[in-house]
């Protein structure tokens, strides 16, 4: 989520859905799919999207989850048993009380801080700590030196990189104010970071360095991100791109 100019941590969530978004849950790749919806936030018209993962057991986890719409609780049915809901950061868990009400014996992973933002969350894991259930399918790597307190995941047997607001792809907007807004801030038609979250995210540049040389030297081609369009080849190179600003 693009953040407000002040306080990244504990800026109010303004991030609302719009009324015409799409229920379906598309496949990406060899067990990942994906959701997406128009949402509004400070003004920008985005997407943001949700990605499904079967891991070793068949079971479902869910990463960044958008609105549980009655459609969408039907496809995802159709994939498997839900077991993991995950809030990748501190912006995205606005849905992560109805998808933790719809399936409560799912484990809920998120930031640790998290619980000080979202009161009332039940934190099953925080990011971090063991989790059997991802062995061999899923790397989890904490960015470290970065203020939103993300972690993003690597699902191996599809070689996809996950991300909320690492970078954003969100093209050639339409609407005149977003696309205005990322021309400024330099994200308009590449994978890149804004240049807001630059200024304000970042308070040690080196333990971001740090995280961004071992998420390198993971295995990944692909990559979803939390808004804008997936790519599917050329990950690595686009993440490498997008933090060259960063000294090594």
């Amino acid at each position: 989520m693009l953040p407000q100019p002040l306080s990244i941590p504990v800026a109010p969530d303004t991030l609302r859905r719009m009324p015409d978004a799409a229920d379906s849950v598309t496949s990406f790749a060899d067990g990942v799919w994906l959701a997406s919806q128009p949402v509004v936030h400070l003004g920008l018209h985005l997407t943001a999207t949700m990605t499904v993962l079967r891991l070793a057991d068949a079971s479902l986890l869910v990463y960044s989850p958008v609105a549980l719409t009655p459609a969408r609780r039907t496809a995802i049915a159709a994939l498997g048993p839900v077991a993991h809901i995950y809030a990748p950061n501190l912006f995205h868990h606005m849905w992560l009380d109805e998808w933790i009400a719809a399936y409560p014996a799912a484990r809920v992973h998120a930031p640790a801080s998290l619980a000080k933002k979202h009161r009332g969350l039940r934190i099953d894991r925080p990011h971090g700590a063991p989790e059997p259930a991802f062995a061999g399918v899923v790397d989890e790597l904490h960015i470290d030196g970065f203020r939103l307190d993300e972690s993003v995941l690597v699902h191996r047997p599809s070689r996809t990189l996950l991300v909320a607001d690492l970078v954003h792809n969100v093209g050639r907007p339409q609407h005149a104010w977003t696309r205005i807004y990322a021309k400024m801030n330099g994200f308009h038609d590449r994978v890149a970071l804004s240049r807001m979250i630059r200024w304000t995210a970042f308070p040690d540049h080196r333990a971001t360095r740090r995280s961004l040389d071992a998420l390198l030297a993971l295995e990944f081609d692909r990559m979803i991100v939390g808004h804008g369009d997936p790519l599917t080849s050329g990950a690595r190179e686009a993440i490498a791109a997008a933090y060259a600003w960063l000294p090594a």
